[in-house]
């Protein structure tokens, strides 16, 4: 076998894994499907404290008022629930909007265990020109967090607002 005919029958070779490869990947060869198995094998986690406090900040950014009130617990859920009445329910998801839109991006720390069914989570929301740090208590209830408490918010002026070029 002379070098070129090597070279094709490689470069065939790549060429068909290649195809192959793709087309595995995007389902065409449903029959070699195994990450489907994998899927059904992985076992269903329950949301961390982080997952329920961005899931809250994401139903308030996007006016979903049941989903907001739902990630809350205790007296602050009673709290919001009563502003709601006092309100309309589109007049609160305006409001969470509106108190929303300015956030440019959100960081969370890692959890800070108080008791086992008590965490507080520190979070940073980042404006066009500050940042503020709040601190979120979570309880636990049955399996899932809930927000029970938030401190007051504390302004952190920053030395390059946000979106500024960098140089």
């Amino acid at each position: 076998m002379t070098k070129e005919r090597k070279a094709q029958i490689l470069t065939v070779l790549i060429l068909g894994g290649a195809v192959g490869f793709i087309g595995w990947k995007q389902g065409a060869l449903g029959f070699l499907n195994v990450s489907q198995l994998s899927v059904r094998a992985t076992p269903k986690t329950d949301p961390t404290p982080q997952d329920v406090i961005y899931a809250a900040l994401d139903a308030a950014r996007e006016g979903k008022v049941n989903d907001y009130l739902n990630a809350h617990t205790g007296q602050m859920e009673q709290s919001l629930r009563k502003a709601v009445a006092e309100s309309t329910e589109t007049g609160f998801s305006q409001y969470l909007k509106d108190s929303n839109a300015p956030i440019k991006g959100i960081a969370l720390q890692e959890p800070q265990t108080l008791t086992d069914r008590e965490v507080k989570v520190k979070v940073e929301y980042v404006f066009q020109d500050r940042n503020e740090v709040q601190w979120m208590y979570l309880e636990k209830r049955g399996n899932s967090w809930k927000i029970a408490r938030v401190d007051t918010a504390e302004r952190i002026q920053t030395l390059v607002p946000y979106g500024t070029p960098v140089r």
